[in-house]
């Protein structure tokens, strides 16, 4: 797949301090920050619990059952926002005075996702009063009936897009509801269930509660560092609500206070809790913590992350770590199936279909979330990944590109024919749904043919963007500092990345795959190293490169320099 490197527009840079270093100021200007407020990522800045809908009556639940010693069922989700949601609840809840607490997660395997009759009935054996989901609930519209029928309240508290029916809960709690007029769509579900026990405890405190039961009221920015990792971890858009959240969460953990499996998490993944950044949270924590969920049971990654004991939670986070190898391993091999499948096909890229769906008997449903996303970045095109889940029936995990809204999408799809889909839901980015294996091949035509509705072959193209070039001065471990620890990058707010023209001095292959260089400006003298991750040869063989890159920071044996991260290379025509 070819790609383009694009030169993001820069609005005005007059509205920030002129003491800012000149490549942040370009940074920001380009990322539509405003002001110098929008920088401003203290806790005072955060929207207040207020502004979000449904909180009055999620309390009014949760005030009784905590007040009334009623005993309390967290049913979570088997990703990382949903452990870290559950794992959330669970601590502040404890915290606030709640005596009968227990959690739940359905293993994807077994129960399949959300709360569903089947998980409902499992709660329903430690007799609950009160349901309450976290990350999940929204499309729960039997699970719910099951529910009532057997006398249980239901708090649902989510943040995934709601379909056109709610389920008939207690009490919701979603930014996306409709008419909803809470100003971050963007909360993942950890957020959501921060700002509940926000609400919570307030009430709690208005009502005298910790004064009366003698209960030292809990300062709830101590859970930052878990919405922080839930956060970055389910890729949500980094608006400004989300940085305050994720930026607070990380400096509390570079000062050593996140729970102890998070520190567990971090030792076996060889990050220094002092010098982490948000992007560490997503491309280490996350992984590990999901890899209980993909594979096994999500229950290990959230009794990881509320152990208290240090010993325990490196037990733990061990086993998380042999299990996200193993999830590499099965990763592996699915991908080298998929792209032998579409060689197969014998179609090039501008014949493959534009909504691309593979499917494989052998393959592992709980991995096909990363292959999906593998395959969607290497064609720049929507992709659906399928695996057999047992009773005839399979499940998909999609992954959208800029300019379609996948869930959207398969709710058309849904609309034109009626009796494809058994189920479906998501985001505007990634999505999960359920169909008959013999409605595949149908399902595969008709997702085509709606992607291609909204999308042309031209959207195909991959694009990156760049902030511009660096001058050879700006090449150096002052800058690369600065950029790390300029901000939580992420997700709708991306790291810079940079282009320039570079000669390769000397290159070697680490790693077994991956290109490491020695780099040297175009138009300069310095050298500097660079490193092309999962690339083996220079293009066409060129020693002259045009390249767009980030501008990190490398540690190696106690040495610290700047490094080049290739985003992408392409060789430069010799001059006349």
């Amino acid at each position: 797949m070819s790609k383009t490197i694009v030169r993001r527009s820069c609005s005005s840079t007059e509205q920030f301090p002129v003491d800012l270093h000149p490549v942040l100021r370009r940074v920001y200007a380009a990322r539509a920050v405003e002001s110098a407020d929008d920088l401003d990522y203290s806790l005072e800045r955060l929207i207040p619990p207020a502004e979000l809908g449904g909180l009055t009556g999620a309390v009014d639940l949760l005030e009784a059952a905590v007040s009334g010693h009623q005993r309390i069922v967290v049913v979570g989700d088997f990703d990382a926002d949903g452990a870290t949601s559950c794992a959330l609840c669970m601590r502040a809840l404890r915290a606030m005075g709640a005596t009968e607490i227990h959690y739940l997660v359905p293993n994807r395997f077994e129960y399949g996702y959300g709360l569903t009759p089947e998980i409902v009935n499992v709660a329903a054996e430690l007799q609950p009063d009160l349901i309450m989901t976290v990350d999940n609930g929204i499309s729960s519209i039997e699970g719910v009936a099951a529910a009532s029928q057997q006398g249980i309240k239901v708090l649902i508290t989510d943040h995934h897009l709601p379909g056109k029916q709610l389920p008939a809960a207690a009490a919701i709690v979603n930014p996306n509801n409709i008419g909803d007029g809470f100003p971050s769509k963007n909360l993942a579900g950890v957020g959501v269930a921060f700002y509940v026990m926000l609400a919570l405890r307030a009430r709690l405190r208005d009502k005298g509660w910790f004064r009366n039961e003698a209960i030292a009221e809990p300062n709830l920015a101590q859970y930052l560092d878990l919405v922080a990792l839930g956060t970055v971890a389910d890729v949500v858009p980094l608006d400004r609500n989300n940085r305050i959240l994720v930026q607070q969460g990380v400096q509390r953990m570079r000062a050593g206070r996140c729970v102890p499996g998070i520190r567990a998490l971090l030792e076996v993944a060889g990050r220094s809790l002092s010098r982490l950044v948000s992007t560490d949270l997503g491309f280490t924590v996350g992984p590990r913590l999901n890899a209980a969920g993909r594979l096994d049971d999500m229950s290990l990654g959230i009794e990881c992350l509320l152990a208290d004991d240090a010993k325990a939670a490196s037990e733990m986070a061990a086993r998380l770590d042999a299990l996200n190898r193993e999830r590499k391993d099965i990763e592996s091999d699915m991908q080298s199936r998929a792209l032998e499948a579409i060689e197969n096909l014998k179609l090039d890229d501008k014949q493959l279909p534009v909504g691309l769906c593979l499917f494989d008997p052998g393959w592992h449903q709980g991995v096909i979330g990363i292959l999906a996303a593998r395959i969607k970045e290497r064609f720049h095109r929507p992709v659906i990944a399928f695996a057999r889940s047992g009773d005839g029936e399979i499940k998909g995990s999609a992954r959208s590109v800029s300019g379609l809204h996948i869930r959207d999408a398969l709710d058309a799809v849904a609309a034109r024919h009626p009796d494809l889909i058994a189920k479906f839901g998501g985001h505007a980015m990634a999505a999960g749904l359920s169909l008959p294996e013999a409605h595949y091949p149908a399902f595969a035509s008709a997702f085509d043919e709606e992607v291609s509705r909204q999308l042309s072959r031209d959207d195909l193209n991959g694009v990156i963007y760049s902030d511009g070039e660096l001058a050879e001065q700006e090449l150096s471990l002052e800058t690369a500092q600065l950029l790390r620890d300029a901000s939580p990058w992420g997700q709708g707010f991306p790291a810079p990345v940079f282009e320039g023209d570079f000669n390769v001095v000397s290159h070697r292959v680490v790693g077994q795959r991956h290109l490491k260089m020695t780099l040297s400006p175009e138009r300069g003298n310095c050298q500097i190293d660079g490193i092309a991750f999962n690339t083996e040869v220079l293009p066409r063989g060129s020693q002259r490169v045009h390249m767009a890159y980030r501008l990190d920071v490398n540690e190696y044996r106690g040495i610290v320099t700047p490094q080049l991260i290739v985003e992408h290379m392409e060789a430069r025509r010799q001059a006349d």
